[in-house]
C-alpha cells in the first residue's frame, strides 16, 4: 500500500469517529455568502444540526468552470455582495468557535493565489479550517506551490475523476490528504436523475491504492441517490440541490433536505 502523505487538518481521524456509529459521512457543500453573507454561519450550523459531519464551504469565484448553473449563481450572487477570501475566512473562525464539525475550504486556485498561498494555508489553519480542496489543480501541475499547501496544517485533498488515467491514480493517491474525493461523473457539479453505472467499480479500484477514506459527490440530488453512494463510499457529498434548496425556499426547505439525506445515509443496508 503507498504510504500516505502526512497532513495535518485530521479529516481523516474525523472519519474514523464518524464510521464507528455510521456507514458513511455527510458532506454537505454550500457557496459561502449565499444566499445572504451574514447568514452564512447559521446555514452551517443548521446542517450540522440536520446531521451533517463535514462541511465543505465554498470560496466565490467569477469563473467557476467546474460547476453548473446553481453553483455559479451562488458564487456571482455571494460575489454581488461582496463576499472575499477574507469575510470566508472570518465565517469560518466564528463557525469553528460554535462547532466542532470539520471545515473544508472548497476553491478555485486563483482566489488563493491573488490572497497568497502561505499565508492562505497559515490563516486558515488559524481559523480552525480543517482541509483543503482546490478544483483547478492537478497533482504535479506545480510542485513548489502544491508542497506549500501540502506541508501546512491542513490535509490538501485532491479529486480523481472517471477520465483520469489508471496510470496517474497512484500518484494522486499517495498525494492525497484527508480523504479523496471521487467524482461520480463527467461534466459540472448540478443534480442529476441517477448515479452513474461502473461507479461501484471505480470507487473499489481506487480503494486499492490507497487506506484514506473516498467522498464521491457531484450530481448527487436525493436520499435515493444518498442511499446508493452511501454504499459504496466513505462519505457522501452533496452540493447543488442544496444550494438550490438555500437560494429558493429558505433555511427551513435546506435543512429539510439535509435531514432526508442523512436518514437516508443511515439507514444504507449492507
Amino acid at each position: 500500500m503507498p504510504e500516505q502523505r502526512p497532513g495535518g487538518g485530521g479529516l481523516a481521524a474525523a472519519f474514523e469517529r464518524i464510521q464507528a456509529p455510521r456507514r458513511s459521512a455527510f458532506i454537505p457543500y454550500i457557496t459561502a455568502g449565499d444566499p445572504e453573507p451574514d447568514a452564512t454561519v447559521d446555514v452551517m450550523e443548521a446542517l450540522v444540526d440536520a446531521g451533517a459531519d463535514i462541511l465543505e464551504l465554498g470560496i466565490p469565484f467569477s469563473d467557476p468552470l467546474a460547476d453548473g448553473p446553481t453553483i455559479q449563481a451562488a458564487s456571482w450572487r455571494a460575489l454581488g455582495r461582496g463576499v472575499d477570501v477574507e469575510r470566508v475566512l472570518a465565517w469560518t473562525d466564528e463557525f469553528s468557535g460554535r462547532c466542532d464539525a470539520p471545515v473544508v475550504l472548497f476553491s478555485y486556485l486563483n482566489p488563493i493565489l491573488r490572497y497568497g498561498p502561505e499565508r492562505f494555508v497559515q490563516d486558515a489553519a488559524a481559523c480552525g479550517a480543517a482541509g483543503l480542496l482546490i478544483t483547478d489543480l492537478p497533482v504535479g501541475e506545480d510542485i513548489v506551490l502544491e508542497d506549500a499547501l501540502a506541508s501546512g496544517r491542513l490535509d490538501l485533498v485532491r479529486l480523481v475523476a472517471p477520465t483520469t488515467p489508471e496510470a496517474r491514480l497512484p500518484r494522486i493517491a499517495r498525494a492525497a490528504q484527508g480523504f479523496i474525493y471521487y467524482i461520480s461523473r463527467t461534466g459540472v457539479t448540478g443534480e442529476r436523475d441517477r448515479i452513474r453505472q461502473g461507479l461501484a467499480d471505480e470507487v473499489g479500484a481506487l480503494r486499492k491504492l490507497t487506506d484514506l477514506p473516498i467522498a464521491v459527490g457531484f450530481g448527487i440530488s436525493n436520499s435515493e441517490q444518498a442511499r446508493a453512494v452511501a454504499s459504496l463510499a466513505d462519505g457522501v457529498v452533496v452540493g447543488s440541490a442544496l444550494v438550490r434548496s438555500l437560494a429558493e425556499d429558505g433555511l427551513q426547505s435546506a435543512s429539510d433536505l439535509a435531514r432526508s439525506i442523512r436518514k437516508a445515509i443511515d439507514t444504507t443496508d449492507d
